[in-house]
């Protein structure tokens, strides 16, 4: 289900310092880019998928090994969950990851000529894949613009004050209202890395933020914000 739409537009002002945050970011990160390591659409899917709730390094080192011994959607769907199970044991959930990649590739098979689907609606409909999965494909397909929230870019939006929103779509709604569709996915990437590189859940440096004085650094203790 799409977000629900905004209540109320944000402001000029609002708007200007949200693309204020993005150009700092990107000038200090201009190397900012998806850390997963993919050739070609299904292994993007695949790796987006694998990475809920482990980190991109992980995923790393696991696909090579699936991606050569499943090639293809045609050889995901002839295959049972547990055969994925010794290549990706190493990750969280890995159980109900196969099961999520099996069923999505039987449907690209079946369904989509064994390609990717390049529209949100396509993507969505495929099992194990929400929104924020759809969205990440998306932007790295570069078939359609959207603002992805993984824990990294919720937290980073409402530290700046971006968003009061918890909910991942609301807090994309808030996002996307506040900066220009063509700016979406950048921001996305910017966002995931400053909340790798500076604003850590636990510890974030403010003291090496580039964007400090623009930040209200809602939710960080008093003692962390020097």
């Amino acid at each position: 289900m799409p977000p629900r739409p905004r209540s109320r537009a944000p402001s000029a002002q609002a708007r200007a310092r949200a693309a204020e945050i993005v150009d700092r970011l990107d000038a200090a990160m201009p190397e900012a880019r998806i850390a997963l390591a993919f050739q070609d659409d299904l292994q993007l899917l695949v790796s987006v998928i694998l990475s809920a709730q482990s980190t991109d390094a992980g995923v790393n080192k696991v696909t090579p090994a699936l991606f050569a011994r499943f090639p293809d959607a045609v050889a995901y769907a002839a295959a049972q969950p547990e055969e994925l199970w010794p290549y990706i044991r190493s990750l969280g959930l890995f159980r109900n990851k196969a099961k999520a990649i099996v069923a999505a590739m039987d449907a690209i098979a079946r369904e989509h000529g064994g390609r990717v689907p390049r529209t949100r609606e396509g993507l969505e409909a495929l099992p194990g894949v929400g929104r924020k999965t759809a969205g990440v494909v998306l932007v790295h397909l570069g078939a359609a613009e959207a603002f992805p929230v993984d824990t990294h870019v919720g937290r980073v939006s409402r530290r700046l004050g971006l968003t009061r929103e918890q909910d991942p779509d609301r807090v994309e709604r808030d996002l996307m209202a506040l900066l220009p569709e063509a700016r979406w996915g950048r921001g996305h990437q910017l966002f995931v890395w400053h909340g790798r590189r500076t604003c850590a859940a636990r510890a974030p440096t403010c003291s090496r933020c580039v964007v400090a004085d623009l930040c209200p650094k809602r939710g960080v203790p008093a003692a962390m914000r020097r």
